[in-house]
């Protein structure tokens, strides 16, 4: 397969400011995000940050770096993020599990995720805060990945403390695509996708089937249908685009089993307790995009409306609550979601530097109905709460991007927030309305006087909302007593310092030191399926990272992280925070000397974790190897063979520990509960473009 192709020879990444490179853009004839569609190993350098990122941690991963990564689930392709951990503990079809920053964000929570500038995360969802599900992703369409860690930038809002990554798709292809994978465990996927030329613009359409077994003794059987159709005009600083969107999946779920039952032989690593659990989800939007730029300001609006839906059951406990039907339980979700970002930037020059300034306001509505229902095999037995919940909610930010001299940047920002819930419940005292806001400041200063290299501090505060349903109950509809409400907006504060340096030819590297708190930590509740809001945390941290490319056909990636988190204040389980992770590592090697052929190889390190508060449990370390070998038959032909565990490990992918109670016991057993890495299988691909 041919590498890229860009019709304009200007590097976006070298411009500061985007008003510059819009004219620069518009002396040539190209679309700045025209992207060839490729699977195959390409020769794509990290782009370098210096002078454009405004904090060390923060960074863009390139459509060339993307298409290099071997990824066993769509949601993966967030582990380009240095230090960021995707995990499953289901079935396919159930949302990722993600850590980040001494953070186990289970689905979602404190990693604001978008895709084209809708919202992934979902707010007070049935499973749990934050709901990310980015089953629908397909990775061929992804150009770009932007990545910022901690709440510094005013631009983001809820659940971005600990970092947000938003994708960006592509407006045209270059080449058509068709490809067919076959893989051990019933895996199989087909990919159709191509840009047709009109007379104003380019129409560009995806359509992908996806079959998953897994290596479980119940076959997960996901099946998987997704489209993409998009229309655009124009250049990515002075254009348009219209999108619609749809995926549908069905699964069953292989949840995590007790540890017990696994060594007295009662069951395998991949057998099942309840073999009924799972779920089917769809996902359809309908978004836009519009950019105008000039020569001293910049516009652009994008508005978007979803509508999602999930019905998913599961069995954390087995016989611990009901010994006669078992512990099933459902939690279906259906929610609208409709929303609009839009923002205006001045740039001016000064005797010095220069300056750029912009508004922007945010705007999101959720229009949902969820539940907890009692369940025997997906039949339901009885109804624990039912809601109707309208959640809005607006933010407007200002920020200033001001080079006092050349060596000498600031950005500083304030954004505000506002949230309204209305909560109409099947029990009338857990039903009300509740209003909160927040004001979220934000200094980031960058110094550099080297040419290759620049040092950050970086200050700011940030929040999480909380599940509209713990902001207004009265009564827990599980025990009919008294329950306490959670704050609606929960603040964070976080500071870090780095540097970042390009010192040696080839070699970036980057070294952030921070620190974050929150007044609230959001804790996950195994036998619920939920988040609750518990004590106070602080989170100390050290990143590392570096890209080295020391020949044309030999590039290295090396990060390693490390974090301290910590509940504040008087706790007495503990001040441990279950789940949180502590160290992480990546080590991935490419080869592509431009020839036929090309590999590479990663390795990933996930690190062991306190399971509960007083640290006298803990998860093992977990490591797995993936490769991937590429050829080239001919130039539109190609063939890619990709390997995962290849050690064939015998790792956790995850790790709780709680009570549960299993058929024929007296008791509940407290005990580690796990879900197994996936065993070692191979996939092979045959990409032909057109």
């Amino acid at each position: 397969m041919a590498r890229p192709r860009h019709s304009s020879s200007i590097n976006k990444t070298s411009i500061r400011s985007p008003l510059k490179y819009a004219l620069l853009l518009a002396l040539g004839s190209a679309h700045a995000d025209d992207q060839i569609l490729q699977r195959v190993l390409v020769d794509g350098s990290r782009t370098n940050q210096l002078g454009v990122a405004d904090a060390a941690s923060a960074g863009t991963i390139t459509q060339d770096e993307l298409a290099a990564r071997t990824v066993y689930r769509p949601g993966e392709v967030l582990e380009a993020v240095p230090g960021l951990v995707v995990s499953q503990h289901s079935g396919e079809g159930k949302a990722n599990q993600f850590y980040l920053r001494g953070f186990n964000l289970d689905h979602g929570t404190d990693l604001r995720t978008s895709v084209d500038g809708m919202p992934v995360n979902q707010r007070s969802h049935a499973h749990g805060q934050g709901w990310t599900d980015l089953n629908f992703l397909i990775p061929e369409l992804a150009v770009r990945l932007d990545y910022k860690k901690g709440p510094y930038s005013a631009e983001e809002g809820d659940f971005a403390s600990a970092g947000t990554a938003s994708v960006v798709y592509a407006n045209r292809l270059l080449q058509g695509v068709a490809s067919a994978s076959a893989g051990q465990n019933g895996y199989g996927r087909a990919l159709l996708a191509d840009s047709i030329e009109t007379q104003r613009g380019s129409l560009l359409y995806a359509v992908e089937a996806l079959h998953n077994d897994g290596p479980f003794t119940n076959p997960d059987n996901y099946q998987k249908r997704n489209a993409v159709l998009r229309y655009s005009e124009g250049y990515a600083n002075n254009g348009f685009n219209v999108s619609l969107m749809a995926y549908q999946a069905d699964w069953n779920s292989t949840d995590q089993i007790p540890l017990r039952a696994v060594q007295d032989g009662q069951i395998g690593r991949n057998d099942a307790i309840d073999t009924t659990d799972g779920g089917k989800a769809h996902r359809y939007s309908l978004s836009g995009a519009w950019r105008r730029t000039a020569e001293d300001s910049s516009s652009k609006i994008n508005a978007y409306i979803i509508a999602n839906q999930l019905d998913l059951w599961s069995n954390f406990t087995y016989f611990m609550d009901d010994p006669e039907h078992g512990d099933q339980f459902a939690q279906p979700d259906k929610r609208v979601t409709s929303g609009l970002n839009a923002s205006h930037s001045w740039h001016h020059h000064t005797e010095t530097g220069n300056s750029d300034t912009t508004i922007g306001v945010q705007l999101q509505n959720d229009n949902i109905f969820n539940g907890l229902l009692n369940t025997e095999a997906r039949r339901t037995l009885s109804a624990t709460r039912q809601d109707h919940i309208v959640e809005s909610g607006a933010g407007l930010f200002i920020e200033n991007s001001t080079r006092w001299y050349p060596a000498l940047r600031t950005v500083a920002g304030m954004r505000v927030d506002g949230y309204r819930f209305d909560v109409r419940s099947d029990l009338a005292a857990n039903s009300g309305k509740v209003n909160d806001h927040l004001l979220s400041p934000n200094l980031s200063v960058i110094y550099g006087p080297w040419q290759t290299a620049k040092v950050y501090a970086n200050f700011g505060t940030g929040f999480h909302s909380n599940d509209a349903r713990g902001a207004t109950i009265a009564i827990d509809p599980k025990t009919g007593l008294v329950a306490d409400k959670v704050t609606p907006l929960v603040r964070s504060r976080g500071m870090e310092l780095g540097a970042r340096t390009a010192w040696l030819p080839g070699l970036q590297t980057s070294l952030s030191l921070y620190r974050l708190d929150f007044d609230s930590e959001l804790v996950y509740i195994g036998d619920a399926g939920a988040t609750e809001a518990g004590p106070p945390s602080r989170r100390h941290g050290i990143e590392f990272s570096n890209y080295y490319k020391p020949l044309k056909w030999l590039s290295v990636d090396l990060d390693l992280a490390y974090a301290r988190a910590r509940s504040r204040g008087a706790v007495e389980e503990g001040r441990y925070i279950p789940g949180a992770i502590e160290g992480t590592g990546q080590l991935a090697v490419t080869v592509d000397d431009g020839g036929p052929y090309s590999a590479s190889l990663k390795l990933r390190y996930f690190g062991p974790r306190p399971l509960i508060e007083d640290n006298s449990v803990r998860s093992r370390s977990s490591m797995t190897l993936n490769g991937r070998f590429g050829w080239k038959i001919r130039k539109d032909l190609a063939l890619e063979l990709e390997a995962f565990n290849i050690t064939n490990r015998r790792d956790s992918a995850i790790d709780y520990y709680y009570a549960s109670q299993l058929k024929g016991e007296a008791a509940a057993v407290a005990d580690i509960h796990f879900h197994p890495i996936e065993s070692r299988s191979l996939r092979a691909t045959l990409i032909k473009n057109f």
